[in-house]
């Protein structure tokens, strides 16, 4: 990884402040520097963990492909400028050798900021495993207290754009939800794609969105860049439906706040076992209560960043050649309203690299 170095970036940047001439006071664009600039390092740590998965692409090696990607993961976050926390990680610390939660990451040095992070090094371990579309390596971090410590359980969801925020209803039959959906995007509820896990858990819920007469797009495994996919116009894809782990719903939230859309979740424990641990956390074991985007991602500092493994409806993945690799990334932050699609090239310097276009 280390022979690897950076030297072709191109970005595009949308609601860039300059670029629409907010004029931010001093505190605000202090604030907005200081975000943008964990940006350009927590970019570095999702490239690092794509890179190293990407390698065992099809290779069958789903344990390999985890630990290959959280091991750069966990090395390149030591170097981040923060005082970081581990809230979304790998385990606890006896199921998981590093970035486990409770673990200390970043330079850890006086006077940089305390944040809490959630990782994914990689979404999508049987993905890589078998070559298939749509595996990240993801990181959200924001100040402390700003990310839902999740447990380690499901969480049922709803996923939708900005343009159906505050209208669909997680507790509402799925007509309804899909007519809303519609509405709201002015077309037809047949013009709608829907993304679900195949699971046998949700087979009354695609019979529910078969015949409210929406597609249905079925996925493997996953559904955090589906949900992404979902806040972007012209993406194909208008809203994520089913049960799915909690842990990845607080990534989806930090995504989704960026930008402007809307995650509603409610929690389904699989177990006793996992309500007493729930429990410990000081968490609400209420299976009605509908968590919101605010109350998974509460901060308004918040960056999230995801680099494509294997290639799917948003990113690309990573691609190899003779002198080095080329990685596909997303990087936002919330208070900068700043949203870029990184295209990256990392040169093998020792075999005499070039840039091609």
């Amino acid at each position: 990884m280390q022979q690897f170095e950076e030297t072709a970036l191109l970005e595009r940047s949308f609601m860039a402040d300059e670029a629409l001439n907010l004029g931010p006071s001093d505190e605000s664009r202090a604030e907005q520097s200081s975000e943008r600039a964990l940006s350009r390092e927590v970019l570095g740590v999702v490239e690092a963990a794509a890179l190293a998965a990407g390698r065992l692409m099809g290779t069958g090696k789903r344990d390999g492909a985890d630990e290959a990607a959280v091991t750069a993961m966990r090395r390149y976050l030591s170097d981040v400028q923060v005082n970081g926390t581990i809230v979304i990680g790998e385990g606890e610390r006896d199921e998981a050798p590093m970035l486990y939660i409770g673990e200390k990451v970043g330079l850890c040095e006086p006077g940089m900021p305390e944040v809490d992070i959630a990782v994914d090094p990689l979404e999508g371990t049987n993905l890589v495993a078998h070559g298939l579309p749509g595996a990240v390596a993801t990181l959200a971090l924001a100040p402390k207290g700003g990310l839902f410590h999740a447990p380690d359980t499901y969480m049922e969801k709803l996923v939708v754009g900005p343009d159906a925020k505050g209208k669909v209803d997680i507790n509402a039959p799925v007509k309804y939800n899909l007519s809303i959906l519609a509405m709201s995007l002015n077309r037809d509820v047949q013009d709608l794609t829907i993304v679900i896990l195949d699971r046998p858990r949700h087979e009354q819920l695609i019979r529910d969105v078969r015949e409210a007469g929406a597609r249905i797009k079925l996925i493997s495994d996953g559904d955090l860049m589906p949900a992404v996919s979902a806040a972007l116009i012209g993406s194909g894809i208008h809203a994520v439906m089913g049960t799915g782990g909690a842990p990845e719903a607080v990534l989806t939230s930090a995504a989704i706040k960026c930008l402007g859309g809307e995650i509603q979740a409610r929690l389904r424990w699989r177990n006793e076992e996992e309500k007493k641990r729930a429990s410990k956390m000081g968490i609400d074991l209420s299976e009605d209560r509908v968590y919101y985007t605010e109350d998974l991602a509460p901060s308004d500092e918040i960056v999230f960043a995801a680099a494509g493994i294997t290639t799917g409806d948003t990113l690309k993945g990573v691609s190899y050649f003779g002198n080095g690799a080329r990685t596909h990334s997303l990087i936002m932050a919330y208070k900068s309203g700043v949203v870029r699609f990184v295209d990256t090239i990392h040169l093998n310097r020792e075999r005499g690299g070039r840039v091609k276009l």
